[in-house]
């Protein structure tokens, strides 16, 4: 691991209120952040709204008001629901803040000088839910139609500014061969390099159909295009763009770890992005990593079909389940790897009752009680010095490490939970409840259970960036809580519990009765 690293999720747009894939991205995220944080290293979490563009004029002249007024309304849904989720994002970036807006007129500047961005003239077809443009090549193979929406492309013939694209074209061919890792997953990247073989196209980074946006300096009519905007606040929220020592000095934090985006927004990111990047002289990411999508018993999510998981349907999941169910659902079941997920009630609560009440509830839960049952709650003494556990502990936390820096979140899971099985497989095979009946096995018991409470409390801590409150609960219960500054050279190794160290039984996950029946859409 890199002493500091830098983790972003892409920023919401306000023209819509926060559903499961805000959540989703923005908690995986989360997860990796406080992984990452407890092994040491300094890690910058930013998230946020984008919240300029012709949707959101139009939607607030709709209504009645200011588009700052609509963006400032659902920007702070974001930031409340982040609070709900006790996300621990180092940052929270708009980009109609001031610190947003003059730097990405400074480096809109530096590309004018460069001979990056000119002005002419595009004619093509225009995706106008997504404000993007379209060649007609590109048109084609959309069957004109909005590979998000389905609405169909718009013709249009517009004067904007430019972004040569296609000077980059070799540059990023050999970024991509030299970077084997730099999109992930591999599925993705394979898109992304089939698209680049068509050959690249100059992109219009400016609009002049509309006024809620960043004027482009020295251009007056012209607004700065909103996903140019937008993929700029990874760096302005570093100050990568101002001479303000007060604003810049997060700059060492670039390039960022990880870029985590849904798979739909993946061309931005993972060819218009590092060639701006190149353009301006900056260090591109090390990896842009697209997750595919949440579907819903089988089918796209939709509100006209009562399947969209909005705010309200993810807040009756925490209230029945929990926040932590919610979370390790997201974690362990989510589409984080090339394909879709399935949400589904009944799943939802298989997952929850397996994993969190028969195994992260029960384990711990089993060796407490017995602890308290033989030893009157305090920790015995293990003449046996843990046997082969030690070399077997150090093992599963170098793998939960890899795997936690390859962002492979389900495999870190696993290593935690692997740890609390053969907990439970010990206890099913050596039956210390058996063995207390006889006084001649009192060091053999001891032993026994001393070796089950050191590798339960070495799993909560693997499990801590998944379920925060349960394993907070669940260290409190073995041993206490670490004080912050623990070296995790400590915290990862078996046999830290010292004897005579206090145990508690817990329960940390009721058994929930049945699952939630339906997920209806809320009203529009």
């Amino acid at each position: 691991m890199n002493s500091r690293a830098y983790i972003t999720t892409p920023i919401y747009y306000v023209n819509d209120r926060p559903h499961i894939g805000h959540a989703y991205t923005t908690t995986i995220c989360d997860i990796w952040a406080r992984a990452t944080r407890a092994m040491g290293t300094d890690v910058f979490f930013l998230t946020g709204t984008d919240e300029h563009g012709v949707k959101v004029e139009k939607s607030a002249a709709a209504r009645g008001i200011s588009p700052q007024a609509l963006a400032d309304e659902n920007a702070a849904e974001f930031q409340r629901v982040l609070a709900t989720f006790a996300l621990t994002n180092s940052d929270f970036i708009r980009t109609t803040e001031p610190r947003h807006t003059t730097q990405v007129q400074a480096f809109l500047r530096k590309l004018v000088a460069s001979g990056a961005v000119y002005l002419g003239t595009f004619e093509g077809w225009y995706d106008e839910g997504q404000e993007e443009y379209h060649t007609e090549n590109r048109a084609r193979e959309l069957n004109y139609k909005s590979p998000i929406s389905g609405k169909p492309l718009v013709r249009a013939s517009e004067q904007n500014y430019y972004f040569r694209l296609s000077a980059f074209a070799d540059r990023l061919s050999q970024h991509y061969a030299d970077h084997p890792g730099f999109v992930r997953p591999a599925e993705r990247c394979n898109e992304m390099l089939g698209r680049m073989r068509d050959g690249l196209q100059d992109v219009p980074i400016t609009r002049t159909n509309f006024s809620w946006g960043i004027p482009m300096p020295d251009a007056p009519g012209h607004v700065v295009y909103v996903w140019i905007d937008a993929l700029l606040n990874y760096v302005t929220a570093l100050g990568l763009g101002s001479d303000d020592v007060s604003t810049n000095g997060r700059a060492h934090y670039w390039p960022a770890q990880y870029h985590i985006v849904g798979k739909e927004i993946l061309w931005f990111h993972a060819v218009i992005w590092p060639a701006l990047l190149m353009a301006l002289e900056l260090p591109v990411p090390r990896c842009v990593y697209a997750h595919s999508f949440w579907i819903a018993d089988g089918q796209k999510m939709s509100k006209s079909l009562g399947n969209f998981i909005d705010l309200p349907t993810i807040e009756r999941y925490t209230t029945t389940y929990g926040l932590d169910a919610w979370r390790w659902y997201m974690a362990t079941q989510g589409p984080i790897a090339a394909t879709d997920s399935d949400f589904n009630a009944k799943h939802f609560h298989e997952t929850h009752t397996n994993d969190l009440v028969n195994t992260v509830g029960n384990c711990p839960s089993r060796v407490g009680a017995m602890i308290g049952k033989y030893f009157g709650g305090i920790l015995p003494g293990d003449a046996e010095q843990g046997g082969s556990w030690p070399s077997r502990c150090a093992g599963s936390v170098e793998k939960w490490e890899r795997a936690m820096a390859a962002f492979d979140l389900v495999g870190a899971s696993r290593c935690a939970m692997d740890l609390l099985r053969q907990v439970d497989a010990m206890i099913n095979e050596t039956e210390p409840f058996k063995l207390a009946k006889d006084p001649a096995n009192a060091a053999r018991l001891a032993s026994i259970l001393n070796q089950c409470a050191q590798v339960v409390r070495l799993a909560g801590v693997l499990l801590e960036p998944f379920l925060p409150i349960k394993g907070r609960e669940l260290a409190m219960a073995f041993g206490g809580v670490p004080d912050a500054g623990t070296p995790w050279d400590s915290r990862r190794t078996y046999g830290v519990l010292a004897e005579g160290t206090p145990i508690a039984k817990v329960a940390l996950f009721p058994r929930v009765d049945r699952p939630i029946e339906s997920v209806p859409a809320t009203p529009a």
